[in-house]
C-alpha cells in the first residue's frame, strides 16, 4: 500500500505523528507537505494529494489541518476523490466501508495524536462493503462528471 500525506502549517505535527506512525507500519508513504509550521495556504496540498489518489500513483491520502474541513472542501474538488473529515473511529469505519473514502482529512486543533492514530489504524483496516453502497458511488461520480443539472 502506498499512502499519500500531506497538511498545511495547523495540522503539521498530527502529520509528522501520523507518518512516522505509518512508516513504523512498514507502509510506504509519501509525504507532499508542507515541512515546516510556516504558514502556508492549504488548497496547495489538497490538490497534491488529492491529485495523487485520483491519478492511482497512491492508494489513500491523508490531509491534516486545524480542523479537517478545508482540506476536505478542497481535495472534493478534484474528480475521483471522496474526502471524509473524521473525528471518531465509528466514522472512519463507516466512511470505508459505505462511502468509499480514498483521503482521510484530520484536524489537529481537534483531535488529539492518540485518537488520531486509532482513527487511522481503523480507517486503513476497513473496506468498502459494496452493494447498495456502489449505487451511491455511482452517483456521486455522476455528479462529479455531469452536475446537478443532470441528476435524477
Amino acid at each position: 500500500m502506498k499512502l499519500a500525506i500531506g497538511c498545511d502549517h495547523g495540522g503539521f505535527q498530527l502529520k509528522e505523528a501520523i507518518k512516522q506512525h505509518l512508516e513504523a507500519k512498514n507502509i510506504e508513504v509519501e509525504d507532499f507537505g508542507t515541512y515546516s509550521k510556516d504558514s502556508v495556504n492549504f488548497p496547495s496540498y489538497a490538490v497534491k494529494v488529492g491529485q495523487a489518489v485520483a491519478s492511482g500513483n497512491s492508494d489513500l491520502g491523508i490531509l491534516c489541518c486545524g480542523t479537517g474541513i478545508g482540506m476536505s472542501i478542497a481535495a472534493n474538488k478534484i474528480n475521483g476523490v471522496r474526502a471524509a473529515v473524521v473525528s471518531d473511529t465509528f466514522s472512519a469505519q463507516a466512511t470505508r466501508e459505505h462511502n468509499n473514502s480514498n483521503v482521510l482529512c484530520l484536524g489537529e486543533r481537534v483531535i488529539g495524536e492518540g485518537l488520531a492514530l486509532l482513527i487511522v489504524d481503523t480507517w486503513l483496516n476497513a473496506n468498502f462493503q459494496g452493494g447498495r453502497h456502489q449505487e451511491r458511488i455511482d452517483q456521486v461520480s455522476d455528479l462529479e462528471i455531469n452536475g446537478a443539472n443532470t441528476f435524477c
